[in-house]
């Protein structure tokens, strides 16, 4: 089995390498992609860089180059719902693009044509991942995750999202990796770690939580590989 591992940044990743230890390394189009062999499997991470289309180039490397079944993105966002605080475990049932906007030609927010508004996860993925979170005593929040090219610092904007999706979080990667594993037909499933609260001072919560959220992903990922792959 094959199994790419995808962070936004080198800190989202960097957890999960150090938890592995053994890896080569390779470039494609300008990023790396980490090669491991673990327990008779191959897993490919890599870190796309920030937003949509740098998540979707991994993506697609991942299925196409190196032939990946499943495609997990772990990482961190911004929560939108109270009920979400820093450093709470988020599993994304489904992805939208919260900055899509061809409304003028009658369409919904978010949708593109010949695409989906939502992505749905793998729900047997899912499951493995509930799994995971009652064996680690772990309470894990579940809802629609909303991905934009842009960090939400403002409540307006935060206040739009909720109202036009339902999200419970906000990122700038997930939907993009999910259009791309819809498209090949490969099961996936997001991952995110709360770091901030996508209000005004989500810029300085962000920087203070990251490394702390990052790791709690990471762990969560590691463990569910293991699952993955017994």
């Amino acid at each position: 089995m094959t199994i790419g591992i995808i962070g936004a940044m080198r800190e989202e990743i960097t957890p999960l390498l150090e938890l592995y230890k053994d890896y080569d390394s390779v470039e494609i189009a300008g990023n790396i992609y980490y090669d491991i062999n673990y327990k008779g499997s191959k897993i490919i991470v890599a870190y796309s860089k920030i937003g949509k289309v740098h998540a979707a180039i991994t993506a697609t490397i991942m299925i196409l180059r190196f032939g990946c079944e499943n495609i997990i993105f772990s990482g961190v966002a911004g929560g939108l719902s109270n009920d979400l605080k820093v450093g709470d475990l988020l599993l994304a049932s489904s992805l939208c693009q919260h900055d899509v906007d061809i409304t003028a030609f009658g369409h919904a927010m978010g949708f593109i044509p010949e695409g989906k508004l939502f992505y749905e996860s793998d729900k047997k993925l899912c499951s493995l991942a509930k799994d995971i979170a009652g064996e680690m005593k772990l309470d894990i929040k579940e809802g629609i995750v909303a991905s934009g090219d842009q960090f939400i610092a403002s409540k307006d904007i935060k206040d739009s999202i909720i109202k036009e999706f339902g999200a419970i979080a906000v990122e700038m990667e997930g939907a993009s990796v999910a259009c791309v594993c819809d498209n090949f037909n490969v099961p996936f499933c997001i991952f995110r770690s709360i770091s901030d609260s996508a209000d005004g001072q989500a810029s300085v919560s962000f920087d203070e939580f990251l490394e702390s959220s990052a790791s709690v992903s990471a762990k969560f990922v590691y463990n569910l590989i293991n699952k993955l792959i017994s």
